[in-house]
């Protein structure tokens, strides 16, 4: 596993601040915000590319590849995988991505707009492309075999982990890097985003303005960041000596062809899939034992998925913990799936349920076991972590605990 977010960069900072339901929200700095109406995020600090990444190919890159590149050497590295010219085409990259080099793309016509043709740099292609996250962790890692990018907005990042796995099932690669990247702080996704009244403007306590399934929500944060895992078969990991965290064994895709932006009513939408997700592992809901939401912090979102667990698990809703790791790092877009899923397989090497922070006053049409305010020790199985997104894209993935 590895990572770049706002709540820490590396697998061990990531999984210490969740655990100690740290928020990663503050003030943006990315540019000057005091004009609008949202002047917070989630942004990834004290990040170092130059720590992965080759300082003649930094300037070529967007930062959702330099953090897709970053992410990608941290989980070959944590997963101590030799990749050679021998193995290199049955190893694949899988990325999720909303959207491409946004931040790049917002400076370049910046410098256009007043500095014309000349202003703009011969890599400005090939830094905004969104599959060039995927492309540059290939190149960087030297991996030959399938390489793809997803965008299906917030569930990108999980689709990458379940299409690797479908991958890896089918018999296309051996081991996959799978995960989600973005970088969409600049000031035109932010007054988009604000315009449509989709984030929080908590903008004076920026740590307590994600709040899933409060009364007082008020939308979702933006973030950024990446996560990748190294995704491979059992026979493969077993054959290198391969530490396990877990072990994906059912997912689901599929979409609404409802709306733009509202889900299904009464979360019928949402429960298909976690529903299909369940059953392509070949177990019941009955077995799941925790599940981490998708849980953005919006007013509707987040009572249609409590609805939805409802049609699940019926009666035992009330009895499964339910945690939203957006609580602590805002909404990474194409990345955030990813993060939740390396969140949900620690836990489950753990037995440590990491808290649902600000939830000070439940919604009453939210009233399951969100694990409010502190991480809990428990007996978790399987988990089912959840990802839906605009258009109606929703993906749900199924891991068990790996026992040896």
């Amino acid at each position: 596993m590895g990572g770049v977010t706002p709540i820490g960069t590396g697998i061990d900072a990531i999984w210490e601040s969740a655990c100690a339901g740290k928020s990663g929200i503050g003030p943006i700095t990315l540019f000057d915000a005091s004009a609008q109406t949202c002047r917070i995020a989630g942004e990834v600090r004290g990040f170092d590319p130059g720590r992965w990444i080759p300082a003649k190919h930094l300037k070529r890159m967007d930062d959702f590849a330099r953090y897709a590149v970053a992410a990608s050497v941290m989980a070959v590295e944590d997963a101590k995988l030799e990749i050679t010219p021998e193995n290199s085409r049955r190893i694949g990259v899988l990325l999720g991505n909303n959207d491409g080099g946004a931040r790049t793309i917002f400076k370049t016509v910046a410098g256009f707009l007043a500095g014309g043709p000349g202003s703009v740099s011969p890599f400005y292609i090939t830094a905004i492309t969104s599959n060039m996250g995927a492309a540059q962790v290939a190149i960087r890692l030297q991996v030959r075999g399938p390489n793809f990018t997803i965008g299906n907005a917030c569930a990108s990042g999980l689709n990458g982990v379940g299409e690797a796995w479908r991958y890896i099932r089918d018999g296309t690669c051996d081991a996959v890097l799978a995960g989600g990247t973005d970088a969409l702080i600049n000031c035109t996704e932010v007054a988009g985003f604000s315009n449509s009244k989709a984030v929080s403007f908590r903008n004076d306590e920026p740590e307590k303005a994600s709040r899933p399934f409060d009364r007082d929500r008020d939308g979702f944060v933006l973030s950024e960041g990446a996560a990748v895992m190294v995704v491979e078969s059992l026979d493969h990991a077993r054959a290198r000596g391969a530490r396990i965290y877990a072990e994906v064994v059912g997912y689901a895709t599929g979409s609404e062809a409802f709306h733009i932006a509202a889900p299904l009513p009464d979360g019928i939408g949402v429960a298909a899939c976690m529903q299909a997700a369940i059953a392509s592992a070949g177990i019941t809901p009955e077995a799941i034992d925790y599940v981490n939401a998708h849980a953005t912090s919006t007013p509707l979102g987040d009572v249609n998925e409590t609805q939805g667990l409802k049609l699940v698990f019926g009666a035992r809703a009330q009895r499964i913990p339910v945690s939203a790791t957006k609580s602590m790092t805002g909404h990474l877009i194409g990345a955030s799936g990813a993060l939740e899923v390396m969140i949900t397989a620690k836990t489950l090497a753990t037995g440590i349920v990491t808290p649902t922070i600000n939830l000070d006053h439940p919604d009453p049409e939210c009233d399951l076991d969100y694990v409010p305010h502190e991480a809990r020790r428990t007996e978790v199985r399987y988990a089912l972590s959840n990802s839906f997104g605009f258009g109606g894209a929703n993906a749900s993935l199924v891991l068990r605990r790996w026992d040896g």
